[in-house]
């Protein structure tokens, strides 16, 4: 039986610290997620937030394939919510939880066990009435009673929940002890063959992956990740991780995902990018550095034979070489058969504004390779209706001292303002821009990285600002740095905006 992929990503995942995806942004994402062809998307937690709400909603409405579940917690409110989302999916899923650790029980619940197995089994029930499909997760399972896990997961299943999981919610586990866990459940409920067993680890101590291996040795059949190995804290388990462990492991593992593995690296880099977390050189499969050798001896093993220093094949995972495409005389019928090839269905007003981009880009780029339009498309993804539009950028600059001249269109009306600044172009640019708006954001972070090589190089720029205790990402794309980063920042500045 294939193991089940349960992407966390949407839900978990942009729960991470300094994370904020736009509803258009979480779409994207689910879509991309369906091409990869994971068995279920949670694409949030409904009563959270009017965002998330909607997000599930229209992730429930447009994205076909995957289950979509919703998170709910153990209440009335929350599954109401949660299926009032979701129920245009055409295959919905609750999933709602309860903490059952004595110290989760004792201080933020306070309820005594009783209470949490009958909160448990009333919320499967009503969760049930529906729909067919329901998950109940105990939340802090690995720091729980064993023998009351086991009476809830029993009673839960009466109840007609069809998959349990058995989280490790604060990566407290090691390996064993947690393959242990599920072999004890396995063995000590009574009606466990009625329900998928599934898991869930946190990194805290870099052990999310190998706990799930673990669980996945000892009869779980559902595994919960994310892209990336996004999440709270440390992060969850690595999605690409798991399939690929499985994959290249097939002689150990006997169980596979059914996942489109050549999906991994642009589901990876569109996650990256849409959530401005870089992904680190040495990240296990995804990194830039995974498939890249510089000892000698090692690239003299790989010219004559590539497995003696590479388990797997970067073209497994979708990687490969970055020809050049398109240049500035390729026409609109050329771009939009390149983009299917990339996997982009555009509607007509879609296909236009990304045109338009390309255009805009081809007299300053001579040459575009396919990572150059996937940054194109994720800049465009990232785009919110602007308010404020950058209409003219001038920069001097000398040591010690950089002014600049911003011209933004607002309703109509061009505003000019200028700025100095002894922090350089860049930061007398943003402070123009906040002079204009009138909104006083704090930067909180700036980040600059070429999509290609060459001087021509497409520079992203990706910038999280904070207004009102709330973040903001934005996103630019230019061959011009500086313009990059006046687009991110005013792509920002737009969300704060509309957010008003």
């Amino acid at each position: 039986m294939p193991v089940k992929i349960f992407d966390t990503t949407l839900r978990d995942g942009e729960q991470s610290p300094g994370v904020s995806l736009s509803v258009k942004e979480k779409v994207e994402i689910a879509k991309q997620l369906a091409k990869l062809e994971v068995d279920i998307i949670e694409a949030g937690f409904p009563i959270a937030s009017p965002g998330d709400f909607k997000a599930v909603k229209e992730i429930a409405q447009e994205v076909s394939g995957p289950v979509i579940a919703g998170l709910a917690r153990a209440t009335k409110g929350d599954i109401d919510r949660a299926w009032e989302a979701l129920q245009e999916a055409k295959k919905p899923r609750i999933h709602t939880f309860i903490a059952t650790s004595p110290v989760h029980m004792e201080y933020k619940l306070q309820k005594d066990p009783n209470e949490v197995l009958d909160a448990a089994v009333k919320a499967v029930k009503y969760a049930k009435s529906y729909t067919a499909d329901v998950e109940f997760s105990a939340e802090d399972a690995f720091r729980s009673d064993k023998d009351f896990l086991c009476d809830i997961f029993e009673a839960v299943i009466e109840a007609g929940a069809t998959t349990i999981n058995i989280p490790d919610t604060v990566g407290y586990a090691t390996p064993e002890e947690f393959g242990g866990l599920i072999s004890y459940i396995k063995n000590n409920v009574s009606n466990i063959d009625d329900a998928i067993i599934s898991v869930h680890c946190h990194n805290d101590l870099g052990l999310a992956v190998a706990n799930s291996l673990a669980a996945v040795e000892n009869g779980a059949q559902q595994v919960e990740c994310a892209v990336n190995g996004v999440g709270e804290r440390a992060g969850n388990t690595a999605l690409e991780e798991i399939a690929l462990t499985l994959n290249t492991r097939h002689d150990y593992f006997t169980n596979q995902t059914t996942l489109k593995l050549k999906e991994i690296a642009r589901t990876s880099r569109l996650v990256s990018h849409l959530t401005g977390m870089p992904i680190q050189p040495n990240k296990a499969i995804v990194g830039k550095n995974a498939f890249a050798h510089e000892s000698g001896i090692h690239q003299d093993g790989v010219i004559k034979e590539r497995t003696t220093y590479e388990i797997m094949d970067a073209q497994t995972i979708g990687l490969k070489e970055n020809k050049i495409v398109l240049g500035k005389h390729s026409g609109r019928h050329a771009f939009k058969d390149k983009m299917e090839e990339l996997g982009y269905k555009l509607k007509e007003e879609e296909l236009n504004s990304a045109f338009k981009r390309f255009k805009d880009l081809a007299d300053k780029k001579k040459e575009f390779t396919s990572l150059d339009l996937e940054a194109i498309m994720e800049d465009e993804i990232s785009q919110v209706t602007e308010i404020y539009q950058v209409d003219l950028l001038q920069v001097t600059s000398s040591s010690g001292l950089a002014t600049a001249t911003v011209q933004i269109e607002n309703e109509g009306e061009k505003i000019n303002e200028s700025a100095c600044s002894e922090g350089g172009p860049i930061d007398a640019v943003y402070e123009a821009i906040n002079r204009i708006t009138g909104l006083d954001c704090k930067l909180v972070n700036y980040k600059i990285d070429s999509v290609t090589k060459g001087k021509d190089a497409l520079g992203e720029v990706i910038v999280k600002l904070e207004y009102e205790n709330n973040l903001y990402i934005g996103r630019g794309v230019s061959t011009d740095v500086i313009e990059a980063s006046a687009k991110a920042y005013n792509n920002a500045i737009n969300k704060v905006a509309a957010d008003l």
